[in-house]
């Protein structure tokens, strides 16, 4: 029995199809082969096209089915994974009214605020455990005071996985872990927040069904069956934000265990049991997949949006001439410390463990006679990795302390400099799996679809492949360095 995991990603959209049997890949792709752009009309702004998703979610089935490893009509269930706190917005005929505002973009930031202010602080952090800051809500509410014209003609609200998941079915769901990244939920009254929906003056009816993120979302039309190979009446039997898709591909699910991942953006996601929040927001708590009002498992997340887009943007200065490979044996002949060279990675939009300041990207302390493009590599993975210390520190701050972080060997953990950086900078060994978002998709219809009998069997096969401990410290003084530089520049704000 087979299972199709689509993961809708910022840079590209992944698809893998996996043997449930034994959990393994039969085939992977991903379309576009670069990286796909964002739109960005003014600073701060980021979005993308939905039915661009949706064309290159075709593409890249049809090149896994191409492939000829596998029959087509063999897959049983779909599972999806998305950029999570995107905008999708379709009329009454299920089209697309406007491009997607993604998750880094940064224009709802002031509408968010003072909805955190009008609502109460303590009501926005004990109902809906954050505040609506930059979220999909605020985002919502930007375009109701600016785009009246289109507010009007929006039938259904949605993610982008629940976008691709209508086109597959026809049927438009959702889920609590949904709404709660779209600071949508009222965990305190197990609904959707009337506080949210009557301060911004939504109707109750722009919201979709939902449902619990393991069941069907919706059978794969005949139309869509037949254009894609594929069987008419599977189900689409899973859809999860990226990272509590990455937590499940990690076996992340039960309280105390912490999953990492450093794509376009870096995170920490931690799962947990309590209904708790940083009082300024900073990292935020969103329903995790496996959350029930019953059985409550919230997902405590760090965001750092500006860490794989800072290397794949200094990348891009050097040209097509360089892989990520030679970056990283480059970085790797630079001292520690790069010589005092310190970068801020904060160029992607507002960051949110920053308070929703848009700092953007520095360098530091560059010398002229003495910097090589070698130290500029090490930089870079290093100011990323003290990102993800001041944000690991505000987590503790807040009582998620873990003992040992499972990440994925990909991204920038495939990198050995930065995978060993990040365990030295912030104590906590780190467990490196094979995992991938698309094959967390199609474990998780596997999980919908009761393929599987628990979450327990859909992971039976999953072992670590390797153990990094922490070896030094020798990097304390350049991370407190660094961090002076961080709070300067957040002083100028």
């Amino acid at each position: 029995m087979l299972l199709l995991g689509i993961d809708v990603g910022t840079s590209s959209i992944k698809v893998s199809v996996v043997e449930a049997a034994t959990q393994k890949v039969i085939v992977s792709a991903h379309y576009p082969e670069e990286e796909s752009p964002i739109i960005s009309v003014k600073p701060g702004w980021a979005e993308q096209s939905p039915d661009t998703w949706w064309e290159n979610t075709q593409r890249a089935i049809s090149i896994c089915n191409q492939s000829g490893k596998y029959q087509p009509t063999n897959i049983s269930a779909i599972g999806i994974a998305y950029q999570m706190h995107g905008l999708v917005l379709v009329d009454k005929n299920q089209q697309v009214l406007r491009n997607s505002i993604i998750w880094c973009d940064s224009r709802a930031v002031e509408i968010g605020d003072e909805a955190f202010n009008a609502i109460g602080e303590e009501k926005c952090l004990s109902h809906l455990l954050n505040s609506p800051g930059n979220f999909t809500a605020s985002k919502l509410a930007w375009v109701k005071k600016n785009e009246p014209s289109i507010y009007e003609k929006i039938d259904k609200i949605m993610l982008p996985g629940d976008f691709i998941a209508m086109r597959l079915t026809g049927e438009i769901t959702t889920s609590v872990s949904a709404l709660s990244e779209g600071i949508f939920f009222d965990f305190l009254g197990n609904r959707l927040s009337e506080d949210v929906i009557n301060y911004f003056g939504f109707s109750t009816s722009l919201f979709p069904e939902i449902r619990p993120v393991f069941t069907s979302h919706g059978l794969l039309s005949p139309e869509i069956a037949k254009k894609l190979q594929l069987k008419a009446g599977i189900p689409i039997a899973y859809k999860a934000g990226d990272q509590p898709n990455n937590a499940l591909s990690l076996n992340v699910l039960n309280p105390g265990e912490v999953a990492a991942t450093a794509g376009t953006s870096g995170v920490i996601y931690g799962v947990s049991d309590q209904l708790a929040y940083d009082p300024q927001s900073r990292v935020n708590t969103f329903a995790h997949v496996n959350y029930t009002e019953a059985q409550k498992r919230l997902g405590v997340l760090l965001c750092i949006n500006g860490t794989g887009s800072l290397n794949r943007w200094v990348k891009s200065l050097f040209g097509s001439s360089i892989s990520y490979q030679q970056m990283n044996d480059e970085a790797s002949k630079a001292p520690a410390g790069s010589d005092g060279l310190r970068i801020l990675p904060f160029g992607n939009g507002a960051e949110r463990m920053l308070n929703n300041k848009l700092v953007g990207a520095h360098l530091h302390n560059i010398d002229l006679n003495l910097h090589t493009r070698s130290h500029l590599f090490r930089a870079v993975q290093e100011g990323i990795a003290f990102s993800f210390r001041y944000g690991l520190d505000i987590m503790r701050s807040n009582g998620m302390t873990p003992s040992v972080i499972r990440a994925g060997k990909a991204n920038l953990f495939l990198s050995d400099l930065f995978a060993q950086t990040f365990v030295n900078i912030t104590g906590v060994p780190v467990e490196l799996y094979q995992n991938d978002g698309s094959v967390g998709a199609a474990l998780g219809a596997g999980i919908g679809a009761q393929v599987f009998s628990s979450a327990a069997e859909a992971f039976n096969n999953t072992h670590p492949l390797k153990l990094i401990e922490p070896q030094s410290q020798q990097l304390e003084t350049a991370y407190q360095e660094w961090k002076a530089l961080l709070e300067k520049q957040l002083e100028g704000l």
